[in-house]
C-alpha cells in the first residue's frame, strides 16, 4: 500500500466530521464545555438603577459644593430597597448593589462623609450627578446575545451565563474514545512482570491527549495477541457508546499485528494504511458507521505523536472546539542530515537565545525512548526529501508545551 503524505492522512481522517449532538448540563458542569446553542439573556443586569459603592444617596444639587449637610432618612441595603423619596437635603444611607432610591442622581462615598450625630452627616467633597450610579441595563438587557454558539465555556463565561438566569446550557457532547492496546508482552503498571515482558504505557498519554481537547477517554486495557480477544474488547468499546476507537500496536504487518483484520471482521471500512511519516508509519484509519477507528503504533513515541497530529484534531472538531497545531520557525541548533521520502517529527528542545528560538534535536530518535520524548518540548518538521541542513538554519517546529 502506497504511503500517505500526512497533510493527506488529516484531511481524510477530517473529512466529513461534524460536532456531536447537544445536550443540557447543568451550569456547573459546564466549565471546558463547548455551546451549541448560543446564549440570550433571560434578565437584564442590573434590573434596577443600583449603588456601586457604600456611601449615601443623594441629589447631586445638594452636594455640588462641599461642605454640605445632610439629613440621613433612611437606609438601603442590598436586597432590599428604600421605600421613599429622597428631598431637598436628605441622604439614604446605600449599600453597594442596594436599589438606588426615588429622588436620588448621586452616591457620595462613605469615606467622603462625616457623621455629625442626630442623623446628620457633612459631605466633605463635592460630588457631581450619576457618581457611583450602575443604571438599569449597564451590562446587559433582556434578550441581548451574551454567548456565541461554539463558544468555550471559560470561567467568565460561565458567571455571564448565571448572571444572566441560565441554570442549565446546551453543549456540544464530549466524544467518548476508547482505547485497547494489544499484545502479549504488555503489562499494566505496578502488575507482576514475565521475564519478557513489558510495561503498558501509551494508553495513559493517549487518554491525557484525548482529555486536553475535552474529550473523555475509555480505557479498556490490554488484549493478548488473538483476535477473538482484540474482538472482544472493540465489541465493548461499541457497546459503550465510543464515538472514537483507538488501539494501540497490532496495526503493522507482523504474524502477530491483527488488529486490521479485526475492525475489518467488525465492520471497519478502511480508509488509509500507512503513513509517509516518521515516527508513525503503520497508523491506520477508518470508518465503523458512525465510529472513527484509529490503528496507532506500539511504539511508545510514535503513538504519542500521532496522537498530536491526528487523535487530537479528530477529537476536538468532533466535540465542537477549535483547534490549531502550534507551529513556530526556529533556527537548528545542530545540523541534520537531509531527509528520504517521509516527513520526520524530530524531538527537541527549544529555548529563546538573543530573542529568536533555536531547536536542538536529540541525537537519538529511536520511536521507543519515552525520555527523550518528555524532556522535549517541541519536534522539529523535516519535508519529505529535504536537503541537509546546517547549524543556524530555520525550520519548522511543533511546539508541545
Amino acid at each position: 500500500m502506497t504511503l500517505v503524505p500526512v497533510a493527506e492522512a488529516l484531511t481524510r481522517l477530517l473529512d466529513g466530521v461534524e460536532p456531536l449532538p447537544a445536550e443540557s448540563v447543568a451550569l456547573h458542569e459546564a466549565h471546558d464545555r463547548v455551546l451549541a446553542e448560543p446564549v440570550v439573556a433571560l434578565r437584564t443586569q442590573p434590573p434596577f438603577d443600583a449603588s456601586a459603592m457604600d456611601g449615601y444617596a443623594t441629589r447631586a444639587a445638594d452636594v455640588a459644593t462641599a461642605p454640605a449637610r445632610l439629613t440621613v432618612i433612611g437606609a438601603a441595603p442590598a436586597g432590599r430597597a428604600f421605600d421613599g423619596t429622597v428631598g431637598p437635603g436628605q441622604a439614604v444611607r446605600v449599600f453597594t448593589g442596594a436599589p438606588l432610591p426615588a429622588g436620588a442622581d448621586t452616591i457620595v462615598i462613605q469615606e467622603n462623609v462625616r457623621a455629625l450625630g442626630d442623623g446628620a452627616i457633612e459631605v466633605l467633597e463635592p460630588t457631581a450627578a450619576e457618581r457611583n450610579i450602575r443604571r438599569a441595563g449597564l451590562d446587559f438587557r433582556e434578550g441581548d446575545l451574551l454567548l456565541e454558539k461554539g463558544r468555550l465555556l471559560d470561567p467568565a463565561a460561565l458567571s455571564l451565563a448565571a448572571s444572566a438566569n441560565h441554570p442549565r446550557l446546551e453543549v456540544v457532547r464530549r466524544p467518548l474514545v476508547a482505547i485497547i492496546a494489544t499484545g502479549d508482552e504488555l503489562v499494566a503498571p505496578g502488575d507482576a512482570l514475565g521475564p519478557d515482558q513489558i510495561i503498558s504505557s501509551n494508553a495513559y498519554g493517549v487518554a491525557a491527549a484525548a482529555a486536553s481537547v475535552g474529550a473523555t477517554a475509555l480505557d479498556l486495557g490490554i488484549a493478548a495477541d488473538r483476535k477473538e480477544a482484540i474482538a472482544a474488547l472493540v465489541r465493548q468499546a461499541v457497546a459503550a457508546g465510543a464515538d472514537v476507537i483507538v488501539t494501540l500496536g497490532g496495526a503493522s504487518v507482523g504474524d502477530h499485528d491483527l488488529v486490521h483484520d479485526v475492525l475489518t471482521g467488525e465492520g471497519m471500512t478502511l480508509d488509509f494504511w500507512k503513513i509517509a511519516m516518521r515516527p508513525g508509519k503503520p497508523l491506520m484509519f477508518g470508518r465503523m458507521g458512525a465510529i472513527r477507528c484509529i490503528g496507532l503504533p506500539g511504539n511508545p513515541v510514535a503513538s504519542l505523536v500521532c496522537s498530536q497530529l491526528f487523535v487530537k484534531p479528530l477529537l476536538a472538531k468532533l466535540g465542537g472546539r477549535p483547534f490549531a497545531q502550534d507551529i513556530r520557525i526556529a533556527h537548528l541548533g545542530a545540523a541534520m542530515r537531509e531527509n528520504d521520502r517521509r516527513e520526520d517529527y524530530v524531538r527537541a528542545v527549544v529555548r529563546e537565545d538573543d530573542g529568536r528560538l533555536v531547536a536542538t534535536p536529540f541525537g537519538i530518535q529511536d520511536s521507543s525512548m519515552l525520555r527523550k520524548l518528555a524532556d522535549a518540548n517541541g519536534l522539529i518538521v523535516r519535508a519529505p526529501h529535504a536537503p541537509a541542513a546546517a547549524e543556524g538554519d530555520a525550520c519548522p517546529v511543533l511546539m508541545l508545551r
